[in-house]
């Protein structure tokens, strides 16, 4: 087998297996999937707590039926809300409610509870933690601001 498709392989194994460790959590206290989650923090981190639905696929790599799908159970459980511009009937946003603010804050202490015990000393140091966020920052991948910026 290639070493780029082991690092490929075994990659895509740590991925499996930090969604479902995040899901675990997140889904036991408070309902909600690592999707979910993600979906609510770029919310949260925008401006005003919106955004354009389009925009908001585009920051998550979805498409805008993904968005729309995912955002569904969200508003139905009333920690998100549509909202139609007044000057453009075909742009919607989606909004973060009071709740939604009040309960992403608690997600947010979740997730990073998640991840404090993944890369737990002494098997990860702060160097390590960061020489892997550069290099999935390489391969794509964004952080907590949405950026690619480590």
């Amino acid at each position: 087998m290639s070493e780029t498709l082991d690092a490929s392989l075994r990659l895509l194994r740590a991925q499996a297996a930090l969604v479902k460790r995040f899901d675990s959590s997140l889904s036991g206290l408070h309902g909600v999937s690592l999707a979910d989650f993600t979906l609510l923090l770029r919310l949260g981190q925008a401006p005003g707590g919106r955004l354009r639905r389009v925009d908001l696929a585009e920051a998550l790599g979805l498409t805008a039926s993904g968005v729309t799908r995912g955002l569904a159970p969200l508003e139905r459980i009333g920690l998100v809300t549509r909202e139609s511009d007044a000057r453009d009937a075909r742009v919607a946003y989606a909004s973060l409610t009071d709740t939604g603010r009040e309960r992403l804050t608690d997600m947010l202490a979740t997730a990073r509870h998640v991840a404090d015990e993944v890369f737990a000393a002494p098997r990860w140091s702060p160097q390590d933690v960061g020489l892997l966020s550069e290099l999935t920052t390489r391969l794509g991948g964004t952080g907590l601001d949405g950026t690619g910026r480590p």
